[in-house]
């Protein structure tokens, strides 16, 4: 009896669970600081569960600690960096060329497009993009709030991820469309007017949304072209129910007149902004409301049509973004990376990058948009998106000086989300 006790006992000791070390020692050849535009050497950083608590020099000694305390992570040959984020995606569509809007929203079952959902935010973190704004489930429900709490409990693997639910159009305004109309379809957001706006925003975060995203027009004007939806008393309503809340509101705009509604009812980012004027543009800068452009998605879908880039003219729409964004970097207004990803394949984020920058962001401003700026809209408690202490530890590690060749994001060295490795060095 005593020999069982004792293998007992031993036994029990070998399958206890180890843990990671509360403290990581990360030592890369260089850190990129995106909110000065420059890039530091011989620096350490260190993270202490999810968050940097120092960059500088000696912080072990520093810190009070000992070796044995910290897990050394050895970055020699990489350049440190916040983790790239994009503020505007679609974790539970795929790309058009594969399946149409319509058939993904009607014919596709909810686990299939959930399991779709689950490979999407693992390519997306493998791309080194360590957040997303995922603006509305576009048919599938409240799928997105369950994708983001099996993450928070480890079952899935992803980037950090706050979720709008279903959003909320206008009646009438949104598809899929010309069915019987004798059907009851399944709508890829959640129709709601006047008085109803109130009640439908508290259930959507009731239900688990972290920003309400409101459809400030769409294409239901008489020729099928884009026009305003909400009036901008209903607009004021939506703000000041999710405001109550500590939730924030952004809109899908491509019309002039919705993009100032939206911008007067105080959201906190316009997307797409395709008929975006100087004048617009300068009254968002007014209010603080930040541009996500989504150019990749613009782009894709020419591509899909059969326009041939660099080769064949380009199409009216893709012109369009050319002339907002031309507008939009005259008025000043802050631009965030946001590319509408799903319509075009989970796991080339990076294309928004490369477009914003061939549209005329700087360098700098470009990465600051993947990162600082788009940071602010995923509204942590913590702040995110640079590599300074007290800020939340989503980091990547890649070959060479973003600063000089945006090239060098594609395929990182290292990736960490929530302080977490998630890809070591090799």
């Amino acid at each position: 009896m005593k020999h069982f006790a004792a293998f007992l006992i031993l036994a029990l000791l070998f399958v206890q669970p180890t843990f990671a070390q509360e403290y990581k020692l990360l030592t890369p050849s260089a850190i990129v600081d995106v909110a000065a535009g420059t890039v530091i050497e011989d620096q350490q950083v260190l993270v202490r569960e999810n968050k940097i608590l120092a960059v500088g020099k000696n912080l072990i000694k520093e810190n009070g600690l000992s070796a044995d305390q910290v897990e050394m992570i050895d970055l020699a040959g990489l350049t440190l960096m916040p983790g790239l984020i994009d503020a505007h995606s679609h974790i539970l569509l795929h790309p058009y060329n594969e399946t149409s809007w319509n058939d993904q929203v009607l014919l596709e079952s909810r686990a299939e497009r959930v399991a779709r959902g689950v490979g999407h935010l693992k390519a997306t973190l493998d791309a080194g993009f360590t957040s997303l704004r995922d603006l509305g489930s576009e048919g599938a429900g409240y799928a997105d709030v369950g994708l983001k709490t099996a993450l928070k409990k480890g079952v899935i693997v992803g980037p950090r991820l706050i979720v709008a639910g279903r959003a909320i159009v206008a009646t009438g305004s949104y598809g899929p469309k010309g069915f019987d109309l004798s059907h009851d379809l399944t709508l890829g957001a959640e129709p709601a007017d006047g008085d109803d706006l109130i009640r439908v925003t508290r259930d959507q975060m009731g239900k688990g949304a972290d920003i309400v995203k409101v459809y400030a027009d769409y294409r239901w004007g008489p020729n099928g072209e884009a026009r305003p939806t909400f009036s901008l008393e209903e607009f004021k309503a939506i703000v000041e129910t999710a405001a109550s809340s500590g939730r924030r509101v952004v809109a899908h705009s491509a019309t002039a007149e919705g993009m100032r509604r939206a911008t007067l009812a105080g959201v906190q980012s316009i997307e797409h902004g395709d008929s975006g004027t100087e004048e617009i543009f300068k009254l968002m800068k007014e209010h603080n409301v930040v541009f996500c452009p989504t150019l990749a998605v613009t782009e894709a879908n020419a591509q899909y049509r059969g326009w041939k880039k660099g080769v064949d003219p380009i199409p009216v729409g893709v012109q369009r973004k050319h002339d907002a964004m031309t507008s939009a970097m005259k008025a000043g207004v802050t631009i965030c990376n946001g590319s509408d990803v799903g319509p075009y394949t989970h796991g080339d984020n990076l294309r928004e990058l490369l477009l914003l920058h061939e549209y005329g962001l700087s360098t700098l401003k470009t990465l600051q948009a993947a990162t600082m700026v788009a940071g602010k809209l995923m509204n942590t408690i913590d702040p995110l998106g640079e590599v300074k202490a007290g800020y939340l530890a989503d980091l990547i590690a890649v070959s060479g000086n973003p600063l000089e060749n945006l090239g060098v994001l594609k395929a990182p060295g290292m990736i960490m989300v929530n302080g977490a490795l998630y890809k070591r060095p090799e």
